[in-house]
């Protein structure tokens, strides 16, 4: 089950195919035998199909069968050479995430009988879902044992999560974007495309709906909440009734407006008019519902929620989108990084928003003002962001994004947040991912990214690089640090 709520939880058929000049057996007891290592290794999110496919008649009562107990993604497992029209057949009217992985060989001791020749049914196998236009999701090494195919049916798992959700999630943005923020430019069109809904709203019509919500009976409670969350860190207490307002305001939209949706993200606005107008920041709130899984992203940056929520569904965690902001200091890398992690001084820079990272994402959070507005707002009005250093351990920097002319374009790299002190302000921290200078040149700006990144907590770069190909990424298009040595096409070779 979830850690958190808004995303779905998969449950995967596996169904075996049979040549029908092999023993229908051999398929059936090798998918026995990976269900039970499945099970023993992952939980009960793997239905197992008792019907065996040969032809196109089984083809079609697997498909009920795994309808009928509720499967929102499909395995089809090659326990045999496999029947290539009936197997691709399946992976076409499942309409479903569909992986396909098959069986190796067991024993020198049955090589004749017991020789299912599966290495050479999945070469067909894949020969045909591209004669027939289908996506399957393949795994890097397809042919394994019970206990390997049941480790890349795990590995799938995440993957198909990540494209049912998709499949049924709605962006609710609050805009328009402000001035000069072009960066975060959403052309929509890709949005269809992934099967992603969006509902695009005046802040004006947020606004409404914050002072229709004045004296909402549930208010103290949900500021009691916050405080208890805080702890020392709520150095705004004044303002929490409003952000408990706030908060109420954004969920009760999203049940209000998800309409035939099930899952949803907010791009929302949080400047120049909102801060006097609201009279606060809504950076805390927005932690505080993706934590819950809800990601809102800053600045009406539709393409960032939708990277924000893709990371949440993989990992089933909070995760948070930042600035690529600022470069470490030379002293501050001189003192707490070089010769004490193995990093070059352009390998690190600093991830920065003004306080929208969940407090658990944080090695200690405090509830203040969002000092670059103060610098030229009253204080009062700038009050409840949410400051601190983001906790050290592993990340992936990520984002999926629609160009100018609405091509799909995405980048991968994994890093690590090191256990140095920011000495800054805003959520913030230091981030080290290998050769990040030469990334930075000849991907991020090379290819017109913008400013904001989205992060998840941990290495998830195989499994976004898998989701991108999966939903239609082109590969050239999916972008990665290159380790050094690794030139990219537009770096100079003399330099």
């Amino acid at each position: 089950m979830n850690s958190i709520g808004n995303i779905p939880n998969e449950k995967i058929g596996l169904v075996a195919v049979s040549r029908n000049c092999f023993p229908m057996s051999l398929s059936e007891n090798r998918r026995k035998l990976v269900a039970k290592a499945y099970s023993e290794k992952y939980g009960d999110n793997l239905y197992e199909c008792p019907v065996c496919i040969e032809n196109e008649v089984d083809m079609k009562k697997a498909l009920e069968d795994i309808k009928a107990n509720g499967c929102n993604a499909l395995v089809v497992y090659l326990g045999n050479f496999g029947p290539e029209t009936p197997e691709t057949l399946l992976v076409k009217y499942f309409d479903g995430p569909a992986m396909v992985v098959a069986a190796a060989e067991t024993s020198a001791n049955d090589l004749v009988g017991g020789r299912g020749d599966a290495y050479c049914g999945m070469l067909n196998a894949s020969y045909n879902l591209r004669l027939r236009n289908l996506n399957a999701y393949i795994p890097e090494y397809p042919v394994g044992t019970a206990s390997e195919c049941a480790d890349m049916i795990a590995e799938f798992a995440p993957v198909a999560r990540a494209v049912i959700a998709l499949r049924s999630l709605k962006i609710i943005s609050f805009g328009p974007r402000p001035q000069d923020f072009l960066a975060c430019n959403a052309p929509i069109k890709q949005l269809y495309n992934l099967g992603v809904e969006i509902e695009e709203n005046s802040e004006l019509d947020l606004f409404e709906a914050y002072n229709n919500h004045a004296g909402d009976e549930r208010i103290p409670a949900v500021a009691a909440e916050m405080a208890a969350e805080l702890g020392e860190g709520n150095k705004k207490p004044e303002v929490l009734a409003k952000l408990a307002q706030y908060e109420l305001t954004l969920l009760d939209w999203v049940n209000e407006h998800k309409g035939s949706r099930e899952f949803v993200a907010i791009a929302g606005k949080c400047w120049p008019a909102f801060q006097t107008q609201f009279g606060f920041v809504p950076c805390y709130v927005n932690s505080r519902l993706t934590a819950k899984g809800i990601p809102v992203s800053c600045e009406v940056d539709i393409y960032g929620a939708l990277s924000e929520y893709i990371g949440t569904v993989i990992s089933r965690d909070a995760v948070t989108l930042l600035d690529i902001n600022n470069s470490v200091p030379d002293d501050m890398y001189e003192a707490c990084i070089k010769g004490t992690y193995n990093y070059t001084h352009k390998d690190t820079f600093m991830g920065f928003h003004c306080g929208n990272t969940p407090i658990c994402k944080l090695s200690f959070g405090e509830m203040k003002y969002q000092m670059i507005m103060a610098r030229t707002l009253p204080q009062e009005c700038t009050n409840g962001t949410l400051e601190g250093d983001i906790m050290p351990g592993d990340i992936t920097f990520y984002r999926l994004q629609s160009t100018s002319d609405a091509k799909l374009r995405a980048y991968v790299a994994q890093g690590e947040v090191l256990p140095v002190k920011t000495c800054s302000f805003g959520g913030i921290g230091v981030f080290a991912i290998p050769e990040m200078g030469r990334f930075y040149r000849h991907v991020l700006i090379q290819k017109n990214y913008p400013h904001h990144g989205a992060v998840v907590f941990g290495h998830y770069g195989k499994t976004l690089y898998e989701v991108f190909k999966y939903i239609g990424v082109a590969v050239d298009e999916i972008d990665y640090n290159h380790a050094k040595g690794d030139r990219y096409p537009t770096e100079n070779p003399f330099a």
